[in-house]
């Protein structure tokens, strides 16, 4: 999946123009509840700002709450001008970058603003890779390194008419042992189904109902 399948589009976005003042910056995020915004002058991206960003130069100014915050353009402290995204990165290698900030931008030609891609749209699919919103039962095994050895796991998971609906796999450099975690809706066949899992090579760590 790419970042521009999880980016929020432009036209749904609150931005700021850069020359607004950090007052109506602070107003935009509390009225909205949001933690930052993309900065912009006219349709071309000019940073970033956030609430933290905000509070941290306030503290460091040395200056009172409200000559700070009306003195101070929106500008003047906005940052991550050269972090972005173009919206072809492949998504999950995007939660490092927003590991410690709330948002991205995504820029087309000539720096063009066309959306921002946030840390919570980010969590919320590797939330949807694991299956965390959708009840079943997880069962964590692990499988010698061997071709083929997915293919035979959905084998066993079709004749025994398991829906899955999750299956994340861990230890893709390990040439021995992988490990594999897979969630599939609860049924009658359960203990059928765990059972040929490990006549078959699997080795059942762990079965959890969620």
């Amino acid at each position: 999946m790419f970042v521009k399948s999880i980016m929020i589009p432009k036209h749904t976005c609150y931005t700021i123009g850069q020359g607004a003042t950090l007052k109506e910056a602070l107003n935009l995020l509390e009225n909205h509840q949001i933690d930052g915004l993309p900065v912009l002058n006219g349709d071309q991206y000019a940073g970033i700002i956030t609430r933290y960003g905000i509070y941290e130069n306030f503290f460091l100014s040395g200056k009172l709450k409200e000559d700070f915050l009306e003195g101070t353009l929106v500008r003047d402290i906005a940052t991550h001008q050269e972090q972005y995204l173009k919206g072809n990165e492949i998504f999950e290698k995007t939660l490092l970058d927003l590991k410690d900030f709330p948002l991205l931008a995504v820029l087309g030609d000539n720096r063009k603003f066309l959306g921002i891609v946030t840390r919570f749209d980010v969590l919320a699919q590797f939330q949807s890779a694991f299956g965390t919103n959708k009840s079943g039962v997880r069962i964590a095994f692990t499988s010698v390194e061997a071709e083929g050895r997915i293919a035979r796991l959905a084998e066993i998971a079709h004749y025994f008419h398991e829906h899955i609906i999750s299956l994340v796999t861990f230890d893709e450099t390990d040439k021995l042992v992988r490990r594999i975690v897979m969630k599939v809706e609860k049924n009658n066949n359960m203990d059928k189904f765990i059972s040929r899992l490990e006549k078959s090579g699997f080795r059942v760590l762990d079965i959890t109902e969620d």
